[in-house]
């Protein structure tokens, strides 16, 4: 009887597991409303928060903003060095904007304020693959892609709720049987 409860609690703590390194989140850009604007300062710039974040295949990226003022533009690369804002992939101007990153690789994103981009408003995020996404382990991002030094990888700026949930649930699971 004994080994039939420990079969079952290890096979609900490898699901809670598996459920919480899989769970997709919800990234605010830049960690909190409205820092979709004009950095202050390098170090305030989003792509500084976007280096010690790590995008899974799945996550969303959400976007706080007065549409009135301001837009969130998908682009190429080329246009995201150049702040080309005359050819988006997709333009975004709801003021709550969410884009889902459904592929791994790098995603561009620049304001679409006259004037903006140039001056430090965009942001580069890059998404891991899904095999490092199964295993929950994510390399350091390229530092040739952001033109300086990675950032050591951290748990801030996600909701995964259900994903903690699930291991709380295999946690009171074992001390239920036990």
């Amino acid at each position: 009887m004994a080994s039939h409860k420990a079969a079952l609690l290890s096979s609900v703590l490898i699901v809670s597991l598996f459920v919480t390194f899989t769970e997709a989140r919800d990234f605010m850009v830049g960690g909190k409303n409205d820092s979709w604007k004009i950095p202050s300062s390098e170090s305030d710039s989003l792509n500084k928060w976007a280096e010690a974040s790590r995008f899974r295949v799945g996550d969303t990226l959400v976007w706080t903003y007065d549409p009135k003022k301001d837009s969130v533009l998908q682009v190429i690369r080329k246009d995201y060095e150049t702040c080309n804002t005359s050819s988006p992939l997709v333009t975004y101007k709801d003021g709550n904007t969410n884009v889902k990153l459904d592929k791994s690789g790098p995603y561009y994103f620049i304001s679409g304020a006259d004037g903006h981009c140039e001056q430090g408003q965009k942001l580069i995020t890059v998404v891991m693959s899904m095999r490092s996404h199964f295993m929950g382990i994510s390399p350091a991002p390229s530092p040739v892609e952001f033109g300086g030094p990675a950032v050591a990888p951290t748990s801030t700026g996600g909701v995964n709720l259900r994903g903690s949930l699930g291991l709380i649930f295999g946690v009171l699971t074992g001390v239920i049987l036990f």
